[in-house]
């Protein structure tokens, strides 16, 4: 079959204008509205000119829009499907209906709003989410605000569930008011129509700025009311440091029900509302466009202790608030569910605003939690736009139940892929950016993980992510693992990453190969510094962080077959060695109580990509051995039982064993990945 753009140049112009339009977040947020594009093309059984409608498909995103995320729909057979519509008590049927209509094979599912592209009797069709506009559909005047600021060319239609009955609503009206340029849905969004793919969206830019100069126009200067003196935001370092803090206990709440990732946001639009007037009263009002509040549930939970108030009493206030959102968010499901409704998909919050701090908003990978956190800045701006103009007044709780818990977005929660492994797992992994610590990095991100890149080196942190795609799964942070207050840092920039921590690799290492009389004091202790040290460091941080999140935890040692081998020329690396392998015992006697499980792994020399031995360990071993240094990983293989050379993937394949799941009871222990020394074998 051709590709879509070689059926007509239609195609073209609608991606074109689809990823302009979704560029903007002031025209519509991630994964929000949907364009169409009607074209003529022959048809290839009946050889006759044929109309098709290409229309953005279920669950995907304007500003990335693609071929494949196309829908192509006869648009006749779209019409025809008026003459079986049964009616809006069994609306959801017509989902099924439009599979009837398609064309050719392949393309994205067909969402519901096709019906509102198919029925308009114009060739191009923009549905947009807009901040500015969504202040109109939600303002309690709101009719009369829309006919005040766009005549007869913006309409008002009011609130419908998203469906068939919508597309006939605004196909009338676009037929019976030949002048208008599109719609206002109430509680809603944005419409509009024309005959050309440039007009569609000159028409859709033109309200969308001509809504937001009204506001500016006619609105009041604070519509949120006067800040309130005690909710005044910290200063930027202190805010960010208390947010770091708060990250892990928050995320904790948070995931009750299903592991979150966080994010946090504390721009001037979100501190300016959290320490409102307003925020308690617009709070609980909640969002209202459905794809805001589907993402950031009906309403966030509000901390209401000072930015500055003692840790402690703010974690029990937290933990106080969010028994509380547990136990009104049930209620609310209980209010509205029937017999046929899918079951509460859990109670926690999606967002948790902390006046003076900022946002934390919380989502099953790190780009949903940051897309929460987005929506709720879009609702946050609907909010002070409808107040400027009127009140606020979103759509009803039941319509928010309706839409939350809708068997078509239950179907789309099925659809879902798999989650992998680590999905929603947080790791810190010291000396990152190279040898073992790469290849560990590498598994843990391929197996669904958010993952710190801890490193002295720095740009190597960040060359790695440029090379593995620059995700926003990824952190670099640079850190000296010997100073306390690097490592408390590297910590807390994890937690504000990513909201807080599940998993820690002490990887970090360098190795000196001296005999007894040449190692040096300053040799002895820069090895116990990096290594012992330093996982001492790390593990303590991140234990802190573990235990208030509630979350249990894997706290992994790399360490080494010298743990427990003596070897010569090597006193300071094995004897640093071995106390990484005992810290491994003494804090899983000690963690075990929180759930967080210790261990360690002890490889034999990994020569591969390893920056210990590029740095001179290897030549120095090399000739300890009397081998050649090009050979060194031959020799450690020859000199084991199973006679293979030990690679980083290996290292990173016992890694991934230990937290991936299947070993939930195992703490305190040490795995051997060393081809098979016997003289190291653990006895």
């Amino acid at each position: 079959m051709k590709k879509l753009s070689e059926l007509t140049p239609a195609v073209n112009e609608l991606i074109s204008r689809s990823n302009r339009l979704g560029a903007d977040p002031k025209v519509t947020n991630y994964a929000g509205g949907n364009t169409s594009a009607k074209a003529t093309i022959t048809d290839p059984i009946s050889g006759k000119p044929t109309s098709l409608i290409f229309v953005k498909g279920s669950g995907g995103d304007l500003g990335t829009l693609k071929e494949e995320g196309i829908a192509v729909l006869y648009t006749d057979k779209v019409h025809e499907l008026k003459n079986v519509y049964p009616g809006e008590q069994r609306e959801d049927e017509m989902v099924a209906l439009f599979d009837y209509c398609l064309f050719g094979k392949g393309g994205a599912a067909p969402s519901i709003d096709t019906s509102m592209h198919g029925l308009v009797d114009k060739l191009h069709v923009d549905h947009l989410h807009p901040d500015s506009i969504i202040a109109f559909a939600t303002s309690a005047d709101g009719p009369a605000i829309t006919k005040k600021c766009f005549g007869d060319e913006i309409l008002w239609v009011d609130w419908r569930r998203p469906g068939f009955q919508l597309g006939l609503d605004i196909a009338k009206i676009a037929a019976e008011n030949p002048n208008a340029k599109g719609c206002i849905l109430g509680g809603h969004g944005l419409t509009t129509w024309a005959d050309t793919s440039d007009e569609c969206e000159k028409r859709s830019l033109d309200a969308i700025k001509k809504a937001e100069d009204f506001i500016k126009a006619n609105g009041k200067s604070e519509p949120f009311g006067a800040s309130i003196a005690k909710y005044k935001a910290l200063a930027e370092a202190e805010r960010r440091a208390r947010a770091a803090q708060l990250s892990p206990i928050l995320r904790g709440v948070a995931s009750q029900d299903a592991r979150m990732v966080g994010h946090f946001t504390d721009s001037d639009v979100v501190l300016d509302f959290i320490a409102s007037q307003s925020l308690q009263k617009l709070a609980a009002l909640g969002t209202s466009c459905p794809d805001h509040f589907l993402r950031t549930k009906v309403s966030p939970m509000v901390l209401d202790t000072e930015p500055g108030a003692d840790l402690e009493q703010v974690t029990a206030r937290i933990r106080t608030l969010h028994e509380e959102y547990r136990a009104s968010y049930s209620a609310y499901y209980n209010r509205h569910a029937t017999k046929e409704s899918p079951a509460i998909r859990g109670a926690d919050p999606l967002i948790i605003l902390v006046p003076g701090i900022g946002m934390f908003s919380y989502g099953k990978d790190k780009q949903t939690a940051r897309v929460a956190g987005e929506f709720y800045v879009n609702a946050i701006n609907v909010m002070r736009g409808a107040e400027a103009l009127s009140t606020y007044a979103p759509i009803s709780e039941l319509e928010k139940f309706r839409i939350e818990y809708w068997d078509l977005e239950e179907a789309k929660l099925r659809r879902m892929p798999k989650p992998k492994a680590l999905a929603g797992q947080i790791a810190i992994v010291t000396g990152g950016a190279s040898g073992i610590g790469r290849a560990i990095v590498q598994r843990y991100f391929d197996e669904g993980a958010c993952v710190a890149i801890a490193d002295r080196d720095l740009e190597g942190a960040k060359k790695l992510i440029a090379e593995m795609g620059n995700s926003e799964r990824l952190l670099a942070v640079g850190v000296d693992v010997t100073l306390e207050d690097q490592v408390a840092a590297a910590v807390n920039a994890t937690t504000l990453a990513f909201g807080g921590i599940d998993i820690l690799v002490n990887n970090a290492g360098l190795s000196l190969s001296k005999s007894l009389v040449d190692t040096t004091v300053s040799d002895w202790d820069l090895q116990h510094n990096v290594m012992a040290r330093g996982s001492f460091l790390f593990s303590r941080e991140v234990a802190k962080a573990m235990i208030v999140q509630k979350m249990a935890g894997n706290i992994l040692y790399i360490a080494s077959k010298n743990a427990v081998f003596a070897g010569p020329n090597n006193v300071a690396y094995g004897a640093t060695k071995a106390d990484q392998a005992h810290q491994v015992r003494l804090l899983a006697a000690e963690l075990g109580e929180y759930g967080i499980r210790v261990n360690g792994i002890n490889p034999d020399g990994v020569v591969q990509g390893s920056g210990i031995f590029a740095s001179g360990w290897g030549a120095n071993r090399a000739a300890v051995y009397g081998v050649e240094e090009e050979k060194l990983g031959a020799f450690y293989a020859q000199r084991s039982i199973l006679k293979l050379e030990v690679l980083p993937s290996h290292i990173a394949a016992a890694a991934f064993a230990f937290v991936a799941g299947d070993l939930p009871l195992t703490t305190g222990s040490h795995i051997p990945v060393d081809s098979g020394v016997a003289s190291a074998f653990l006895r």
